[in-house]
């Protein structure tokens, strides 16, 4: 589950993935990202959307992942 970043690509959205993971010294957690391309497929969806995706056979060099659903 994430947040599409960025919508500029053909069929292609950038979601952004964020995790709290706790500091390896202090204990604090803290926000830890990754930013995905996802195929969009027949899922329309904007960015700013919260989103849902999926691992698929790798499409293209870097895209592995599809928009499964939207939900926000």
């Amino acid at each position: 589950m994430g947040e599409i970043v960025s919508d500029k690509m053909d069929k292609t959205v950038v979601v952004k993935v964020t995790k709290k993971v706790p500091h390896p010294v202090y204990g604090k957690y803290v926000n830890r990202s990754k930013k995905y391309l996802a195929h969009l497929g027949s899922v329309d969806a904007k960015a700013g959307n919260i989103v849902e995706i999926s691992a698929i056979p790798p499409k293209s060099k870097n895209k592995r992942w599809q928009v499964s659903k939207v939900l926000r």
